[in-house]
């Protein structure tokens, strides 16, 4: 239907390969020529300063719920003002242990005008966007809504 594309680039910056040593910091190039400096997450020899793999996970389920839910909103003429996320992802053993993000919680915050609806109409809303969202559809990972 569609396709998506990133180029990633990475170069020894080292003397030594030794896993203490070698670089982790590398760039995403995406469209329109937007680059993002990334890294291994500090846990794992990476720069704090930078993106990790783990981070971008959760922020692109986030941001896929919440275009999901401003997609169904909108078609339920109900107006978005602001929408908030802190999202949190849990890196752990799965069960064939291994390490992976095994739960994501969203916490989203949404402020309407004109028409608010209900609590039990809101869930609807996130339950209907989470079945909907493309990255959520994707993943093995756990993720909840609070």
């Amino acid at each position: 239907m569609s396709e998506h594309k990133a180029s990633i680039r990475w170069r020894r910056e080292t003397p030594g390969f030794g896993y203490e040593e070698y670089n982790r910091e590398h760039s995403w190039s995406f469209d329109a020529g937007i680059q993002v400096g990334a890294s291994a997450a500090p846990a794992y020899k990476g720069k704090p300063d930078r993106v990790d793999p783990e981070e971008a996970f959760v922020a692109a389920m986030s941001s896929c719920h919440m275009l999901t839910f401003l997609a169904i909103a909108s078609r339920k003429r109900l107006v978005v003002e602001s929408y908030e996320d802190d999202a949190v992802g849990q890196l752990e053993k799965n069960e064939a242990g291994k390490l992976a993000v095994t739960r994501c919680v969203l916490r989203p915050r949404v402020a309407f005008s004109g028409t608010q609806p209900s609590k039990e109409e809101l869930a609807k809303l996130h339950e209907q966007a989470h079945q909907n969202c493309f990255i959520a559809s994707s993943v093995r990972t756990a993720i909840a809504i609070e």
